[in-house]
């Protein structure tokens, strides 16, 4: 486990069930960057794609399939996580429950045509700020401006 994997797994909320998500970015024509959003099956809202842990793999290639099965995308993940949100998601037996989401960086090389979820969610590329006004989450939105910072320092 990374320093920093197990200092956000030691956090405040360790008790929170852990997800992965993947945020999907590329650079755009205008060589700006790009960050591609789903919906919910449910809820339709905007959201990063996101899972469970996957037995024999990490939370960073876990994410990278979560990418791959509901966004259609696939490329490099960053197996140090960006940051974590805090979210309120519906299960279907469990009802309501807030989970610690740990979100890794993937920089997109290839979207296919067809993927396993591509009748069940919308894709959609926004720019960093159109994202970070579309997702629910506060916290969410601070980690996409936080890609963006990222992004610029590498520039």
């Amino acid at each position: 486990m990374t320093s920093l994997l197990g200092r956000f797994l030691r956090g405040k909320d360790s008790r929170l069930p852990v997800q992965t998500g993947a945020l999907p970015w590329r650079l755009g024509r205008s060589k700006r960057p790009q960050v591609l959003l789903v919906t919910g099956r449910r809820s339709g809202r905007w959201m990063i794609p996101k899972g469970w842990p996957m037995t024999g793999k990490s939370l960073a290639l876990a994410a990278e399939t979560e990418a791959f099965e509901e966004a259609g995308v696939e490329g490099t993940i960053d197996p140090e996580p960006l940051g974590e949100f805090l979210h309120m998601k519906q299960h279907l037996l469990m009802g309501e429950l807030e989970v610690r989401i740990l979100v890794y960086p993937l920089a997109v090389e290839r979207e296919l045509e067809e993927w396993p979820e591509i009748g069940e969610r919308e894709r959609r590329w926004f720019s960093l700020r159109q994202a970070a006004e579309n997702v629910e989450s506060a916290e969410l939105g601070d980690l996409i401006r936080r890609l963006g910072e990222r992004l610029a320092g590498r520039a």
